[in-house]
């Protein structure tokens, strides 16, 4: 009776993969997994979160050096290696620019000469 139901969702999963979301099983955010799919999920361009509301989102305190460096976020982009943290709003699409004094993030949507 619900068949549908079930064709359309797995027809809107389909296009959503399709669409090049990396699934779930294909991210390497590690421990920071639930910041990355935070950050996916959010529609505005610039998403800004607290320290405070990132360990919230995590569970668990980020590391001294991510609240006293900002090559922390950063990660070892420079030499083409990335960070558990750094792919989490990589795969997500954004960038990360840290201010420590006011111990917050502002994460920016890449915006892709395709869509411009």
């Amino acid at each position: 009776m619900f068949d549908w139901l079930t064709r359309a969702r797995s027809a809107a999963r389909h296009r959503t993969l399709a669409a090049g979301r990396p699934r779930e099983r294909d991210v390497n955010a590690g421990e920071y997994h639930l910041l990355y799919k935070y950050l996916r999920d959010r529609h505005a361009n610039r998403v800004v979160l607290t320290f405070g509301e990132i360990e919230d989102l995590l569970g668990f305190s980020l590391p001294e050096p991510a609240r006293a460096q900002g090559s922390w976020w950063r990660g070892a982009v420079a030499v083409g290696l990335r960070s558990s943290q750094t792919n989490a709003w990589a795969l997500a699409g954004r960038t990360a620019t840290v201010n420590l004094i006011a111990r917050s993030v502002v994460f920016e949507r890449v915006v892709s000469s395709e869509n411009v």
